[in-house]
């Protein structure tokens, strides 16, 4: 056994916080849930305790040991458990969701993984000689993401170890009925050095824990470390469904429970110690006040009011620009990364977007495995790092794999950890149909990308310039953005459709609202649209006069969330006839937002309809698809039905 003043007592810390946590818990004192290590503390120490102070570490739902091993912050550790305002994180992060410098843990098994990956990544590309940390569990093992990271980590020799603590049960299942294989055999598939070690072997696994976090920074790869432990205690708080003569044996050989055997007068001495600490911090806690909902959420602020100025047509196509914008910020803006699935050159990208960039700038354009939610996640880990990467994801149909990156890290993170940490990370993605590309190809996502905290989206669109677009998201984004690119304006030159007697203006705003409205006369109708169907939207005004003599004033949105419709508003307070065009279905869509921020803000009867593509998959079949989706007559015919009995 080490030396007490070394280990054993930040062993003995680490238990009786999380003992003293339990009662709390049972005594009706604390919120929610926690996840004790009771067991598996020699685990955190081996690793945490032999970590530079500026290496990063990462852990999941069980934090509380590695994050005391590593931080040493008992009282910020009570405090956000008890939900104060003193705690760690404010108390929003509760029990899983910790941050404090360079340690970061979540609950979502796996999740951290890949991000972890990418601020490793961030300190190999700065040179700094910066290593990053990981804990997972067995029962991670079952995340697909994990293999999609643990490939990527190998290819690319990025400085990780993941420690992989086998406690030998998923919550309440043994591993013997989760898990196939062998574990170190998995990491071996992959290319990655291992190690293997157990917590009642101390000496041992010190000595191991100090091989692997030394063979990471030396050789700038990765490593995995399996340690076998177990935890003394149940899953969470209770419900503990293993064989009572199991836990006993374990409870025997556990490293806490032969100190005391062994040497009863200095664990007293230690444990009286400890509990005056505990209990001081608890009493301080329990006076302390928690997080007021300002302190928590600001209400954004609306605009004043709105300058407008003239939409420019350029010669010039949009894929084009979306390049040119690449190229001249990567020349002089090392702080860039470009991530996307066969990027390189001489392919660029699917629809080559990416062209020549991978030539031009070798060590900021990677070229990424087929692995959607690991692309994500690490992009979120180089944005921790400093740098602002752009993830192309191939087509936008393909973003529900990236979702548990999105919503459980990217947009949780700033306000989870109390404002401490921004994800600046900007995700492109070719969206919608009208190329044959069947149902999976062909889908248009919108409205499953809108609605999530943190997370901004843009749509472009064929009359604005997107290298301003991304100039500005540049300039002024420190959250996740999403950028939604229409397929089949991607061809097209910006706004090179002419309206007679029409004017197009836009705000003078970071992602203006363009509006299209008649120079002589009253408009009749509002259409609001946006994305890959304002060409179609600006084909059918014409007919609509000519047809139906409605004149319509048309609104483009270039920002879809969160979004301020106070022009739509003011439009259709003077029409008082609101049409909403989208490409994707309307039952819960966009155009049902906006149809509802109207009802919320206009006073009287308002004629609505929302015209959008039918509620099914898109057939590959051009005349087929061409019914599915919203075109120009059927704009024309329910507009001008329903305007006649409006």
């Amino acid at each position: 056994m080490f030396a007490l003043e070394n280990h054993m007592k930040i062993a003995i810390l680490i238990r009786r916080v999380e003992e003293k946590l339990l009662d709390l818990f049972s005594s009706g004192k604390l919120n929610g849930t926690i996840h004790t290590c009771v067991g598996q503390e020699f685990s955190a120490i081996a690793f945490s305790s032999q970590l530079n102070k500026d290496d990063f570490l990462f852990s999941n739902h069980r934090c509380h040991g590695h994050y005391l091993a590593f931080t040493g912050d008992y009282k910020g550790l009570i405090g956000e458990v008890m939900g104060k305002s003193t705690g760690v994180c404010g108390g929003i992060g509760g029990s899983q969701h910790l941050c404090n410098g360079n340690f970061f843990s979540n609950g979502i098994q796996g999740g951290m993984l890949p991000v972890a990956s990418g601020l490793a990544m961030a300190m190999k590309l700065d040179n700094l000689g910066r290593i990053v940390l990981a804990y997972i569990g067995d029962g991670t093992l079952g995340e697909g993401v994990v293999y999609e990271t643990l490939n990527i980590i190998s290819k690319w020799e990025i400085p990780i170890l993941i420690v992989c603590e086998n406690n030998f049960y998923a919550q309440s299942t043994s591993i013997e009925k989760n898990l196939a294989g062998d574990i170190i055999k998995r990491a071996e598939a992959f290319g990655i050095k291992t190690f293997k070690s157990d917590i009642w072997h101390t000496e041992e696994l010190m000595h191991e824990a100090r091989c692997a976090i030394d063979y990471v920074r030396k050789s700038s790869k990765p490593a995995f470390h399996l340690v076998e432990t177990y935890r003394l205690n149940s899953h969470s708080k209770g419900d503990d469904y293993r064989q009572k003569e199991q836990i006993e044996e374990f409870r025997k050989r556990d490293p806490i429970n032969v100190f005391i055997s062994e040497n009863p007068t200095a664990y007293k001495e230690t444990l009286d110690e400890v509990d005056r600490k505990i209990d001081e911090a608890v009493e301080e806690c329990t006076a302390n006040s928690v997080l007021e909902l300002y302190d928590y959420y600001h209400f954004p602020d609306k605009e004043e009011s709105y300058t407008w100025e003239t939409v420019e047509p350029l010669n010039s196509k949009q894929s084009d620009l979306i390049y040119s914008f690449f190229d001249e910020e990567m020349n002089h803006n090392r702080s860039i990364i470009f991530m996307g699935e066969d990027v390189l050159h001489p392919y660029g990208g699917a629809f080559k977007i990416a062209r020549d960039l991978s030539a031009k700038y070798t060590d900021r354009v990677f070229s990424t495995p087929i692995s959607e939610a690991a692309i994500t996640g690490i992009a979120i880990g180089l944005s921790l790092g400093g740098f602002r990467p752009f993830v192309e994801i191939m087509f936008g149909d393909f973003v529900t794999l990236c979702m548990d990156q999105i919503i459980n890290n990217a947009s949780k993170f700033y306000q989870m950890y109390n404002k401490k940490v921004k994800c600046p990370v900007v995700m492109r993605m070719p969206m919608g149909g009208r190329r044959g590309y069947g149902p999976t190809h062909s889908q248009t996502m919108d409205k499953l990308l809108t609605g999530i905290p943190n997370v901004k989206t843009i749509a472009l669109n064929s009359l604005i310039n997107p290298k301003d677009l991304y100039s500005s998201i540049l300039e002024n984004e420190e959250h996740f953005i999403i950028v939604i690119e229409n397929k089949i304006d991607y061809g097209k030159k910006i706004n090179k459709k002419h309206l007679k007697n029409y004017i197009f203006e836009k705000t003078k705003s970071a992602y203006p609202v363009i509006r299209i409205r008649p120079i002589m006369s009253t408009p009749t109708i509002t259409i609001v649209t946006y994305g890959g169907m304002v060409n179609t939207v600006l084909e059918t005004v014409e007919d609509l006069f000519y047809e139906y003599d409605i004149k319509p004033e048309i609104i483009v949105l270039t920002q879809i969330y969160p979004c301020d419709f106070d022009v739509v508003i003011e439009s259709v307070n003077a029409t008082r006839v609101l049409y909403t065009v989208e490409e994707g279905s309307k039952y819960f869509g966009i155009g049902s937002e906006i149809v509802a921020s109207v009802a919320e803000n206009i006073d009287g009867p308002v004629a609505i309809r929302r015209i959008a593509a039918l509620p099914v998959p898109i057939p590959a079949e051009k005349n087929l698809e061409a019914k599915v989706l919203p075109d120009k007559d059927l704009i024309i015919d329910v507009i001008g039905k329903h305007f006649k009995m409006s």
